[in-house]
């Protein structure tokens, strides 16, 4: 049988599986065992064999343990009550004007995901502490919502973030290197949510209302409960920065700081202690499994040679490279609204790395305009990940309000996207700087 028809077949088989709500990592696992089965002529004894050497393999490789130490250091701080920090920091230096706590909530987002690395643990966190504010001081439950939507996404921009890491893990690019060059993109997305808050108030006349302004004293006395959190952050990040320790290395110091700070501060209790073990082996375990599954379809993939055929392909054509860009970011579009971010990561990458590193682009580069465009998934229908946490939180808020809410945010990443594409100076330049 043909290799193309077989692997035109395996995807079939994928994404009829997924539809049947066989979860995705399972699914992309037994296409990819079935598929390599029907290339070699359908020897189970060498397709079952990766069922055994890819989850060892997995398991063992020393470049992955930062997801769980990552997952860990961010269990700890969401345990640790620091949402609520960062919040009251923000509030007292934005929140006096106009559509103040909001821009504070997206502040606050930007800080927590700098020490939590997950969209999803964000936009929970903050429809507990920053929702009832916002509608107390006559925020819609539109714009209430889609604040924390798009403040959650934020998560997996601002380092540390595991889709991040698993991209260069993918590629064998310095996940280092990656963190470091999302800094500058996950600050600008920050800023330009914050703009959008500005902009949204500037028409919403007097329903919108402010704190009353904090004394100088009372902002830098703020200062004092999020002083660890920043020290936190500038310590695992300048490191990298600096070559002093690798990301993985870093991830391991970031969770234990992370405990200390909370037993430091009297916020750790046993059960919150294990709790947030829980929470990270089970985030880790799926996380996992989804990679081993993906990895399985990649041996499928390599075998039937789909990546070097759709690059010849493609390069065939002529096309200008940005028109390839355009093509392969719309179709990241298209399948971020129905695939989990990371399962997207994992089964596009293979495909498409050698395509970019064919067309000449930065693999740097690239990683962060993939991982913003996957972002967008997170906010935008039928999937919507952070819209459903945020509905599951706030059980009277309907899934169309909050749909509605975050659409101006979504106008704001297109444009952030295009910004980095159009300056790629943007993402590149500290990576460039680092020894």
């Amino acid at each position: 049988m043909d290799r193309d028809l077989i692997a035109a077949l395996g995807f079939g088989l994928l994404f009829t599986l997924m539809l049947l709500r066989v979860p995705v990592g399972f699914a992309m696992g037994i296409s990819g065992v079935v598929g390599f089965a029907a290339v070699t002529g359908f020897n189970w004894d060498v397709a079952l064999n990766l069922l055994s050497s890819s989850p060892i393999s997995t398991a063992t490789k020393h470049s992955l343990a930062l997801i769980p130490m990552f997952i860990l250091m961010g269990a700890f701080a969401t345990a640790s009550g620091m949402s609520r920090e960062l919040f009251g920091f923000a509030s007292a230096w934005l929140g006096h004007r106009r559509g103040g706590v909001g821009m504070a909530t997206i502040g606050a987002c930007a800080g927590f995901a700098a020490i939590c690395g997950s969209s999803v643990a964000t936009a929970a966190t903050f429809s507990k502490v920053a929702f009832p504010e916002m509608r107390r001081l006559g925020y819609s439950e539109r714009l209430s919502s889609g604040v924390i939507a798009a403040g959650g996404t934020l998560g997996i921009i601002i380092p540390p973030s595991v889709p991040l890491a698993l991209y260069g893990i993918l590629t064998e690019q310095n996940v280092g290197e990656l963190f470091i060059a999302a800094i500058i993109p996950g600050l600008l997305a920050a800023l330009m949510y914050i703009l959008t808050i500005r902009v949204i108030a500037g028409f919403s006349g007097s329903e919108m209302k402010s704190v009353e302004k904090a004394a100088w004293s009372v902002r830098f006395a703020a200062l004092r409960g999020i002083w660890a959190i920043l020290l936190l952050f500038i310590f695992i990040f300048g490191g990298i920065y600096g070559g002093i320790f690798t990301a993985t290395e870093a991830a391991a110091m970031g969770a234990m700081g992370a405990l200390i700070i909370a037993l430091a501060r009297r916020r750790m209790s046993w059960a919150n202690f294990w709790e947030a073990l829980r929470e990270t082996v089970r985030t880790t375990a799926a996380i996992f499994t989804i990679l081993i599954g993906a990895l399985i379809f990649g041996y499928f993939l390599a075998i039937t040679q789909v990546p070097q055929n759709l690059t010849n392909s493609i390069i065939d054509m002529g096309l200008n490279r940005y028109v390839v860009l355009g093509i392969l970011l719309a179709f990241f579009l298209l399948l971020g609204c129905v695939l989990d971010p990371i399962a997207m990561i994992l089964l596009t990458v293979p495909i498409v790395f050698p395509l970019i590193l064919e067309l000449g682009f930065d693999p740097i580069w690239f990683g962060i305009i993939m991982v913003m465009t996957v972002e967008l998934g997170l906010i935008t229908p039928p999937v919507g990940m952070n819209v459903f946490v945020i509905k599951s939180v706030l059980r009277t808020v309907g899934l169309t309000t909050i749909f509605i809410g975050v659409a101006p945010f979504v106008l704001s990443d297109l444009i952030r996207l295009g910004i980095l594409v159009a300056f790629p100076d943007l993402v590149t330049y500290l990576p460039s700087q680092m020894e």
